[in-house]
């Protein structure tokens, strides 16, 4: 089957190689996002796909927007049977779905309907979900809303953060775009509506999202810094500057159950080795931190350069 390759970021690359290396597969070319800004210095960084097409000797296509009459001209001159879309970062237009003869054959890293959008991976860690996977869909008009091809699920480890399930979730995606495109072919995948109850959003990240709320449970806001991983992380504010968690953990034990009861959420209690902070239900042990302006430390050494007071909380 002759394709088209679509995709930007690392978790693209391993579908990449696995078509690369099938011999039923041809890829006749390569489009991912153009090089960015990155750094400090703003140098132009190339996505993680391009260097990979380069090595497998394939060409590579960097349109600024897919949707412009010349990246359709240039996708209609690789002749594909088929579009191969994982992580590319644009919405795909009609003229560009409808092209190929099988469709544009999209890996979400969800099992559709839930978490469709730009972040499922974090969105399900954060929201506290057990279970996820990988879905293979037709992309159609709308936002991950096209009938589902092939499901596989994967558990989430109660530690896993969303770097780790990531590349997890990268070498599935390779497996069952495989599985989908051979399934196609030889009529055994069948495409089967989205079911239209219970379809869960899985918006863009922004640095909002790393707020932390101190009201809720400690396991809610661990969730959230397994999920926000590398990027945008959880902070909080302490003494009017902003503090971020580097690392942490439910507590398995408060303080000192007498005096941390009814504590009020934020507040800081340190124990000589760990440094705790008291949430909606539970505490955080806060592991590493870093203050705006200053290195990353251990949170007992941080508490101990802060000289914290009786009352002192996060959030405040």
């Amino acid at each position: 089957m002759r394709l088209v390759f679509l995709g930007t970021p690392a978790f693209a690359v391993p579908s990449l190689h696995a078509l690369a290396a099938a011999p039923d597969m041809e890829v006749a070319g390569v489009v991912c996002q153009p090089d960015r800004p990155a750094g400090r210095g703003g140098e132009l960084r190339a996505p993680a796909v391009k260097p990979a097409a380069a090595e497998l000797g394939l060409p590579v296509y960097q349109p600024e927007r897919i949707k412009r009459p010349e990246a359709l001209a240039w996708l209609e001159a690789q002749a594909p049977e088929a579009l191969v879309v994982v992580a590319y970062g644009q919405l795909l237009p009609a003229a560009v779905f409808n092209l190929p003869r099988w469709g544009a054959i999209n890996a979400h890293a969800s099992l559709l309907p839930l978490y469709r959008g730009a972040a499922p991976i974090q969105w399900a860690i954060a929201r506290g979900e057990t279970v996820t996977g990988v879905t293979t869909m037709r992309i159609e008009a709308g936002l991950d809303t096209g009938p589902v091809l092939l499901r596989r699920e994967t558990p989430i480890g109660p530690e896993e953060t969303a770097t780790e399930l990531s590349a997890r979730l990268a070498a599935l995606a390779a497996e069952l775009v495989l599985a989908t495109l051979r399934g196609l072919a030889a009529g055994t995948v069948v495409p089967a509506p989205q079911p239209a109850a219970g379809a869960t959003l899985a918006p863009l990240l922004t640095r909002a999202d790393a707020a932390i709320t101190w009201s809720t449970a400690a396991g809610e806001i661990y969730n959230r810094w397994r999920g926000f991983q590398p990027w945008p992380g959880i902070a909080t504010t302490f003494r009017g500057r902003r503090l971020q968690i580097l690392a942490c953990r439910p507590a398995s034990d408060p303080p000192d159950p007498e005096r941390s009861a009814g504590a009020a959420p934020g507040t800081l209690a340190w124990t000589g080795d760990r440094l705790l902070a008291a949430c909606g239900e539970g505490w955080l042990q806060l592991d590493a931190v870093q203050l705006e302006g200053r290195r990353p430390a251990p949170g007992a050494d941080f508490a101990r350069g802060a000289r914290l007071q009786p009352g002192d909380r996060l959030g405040a």
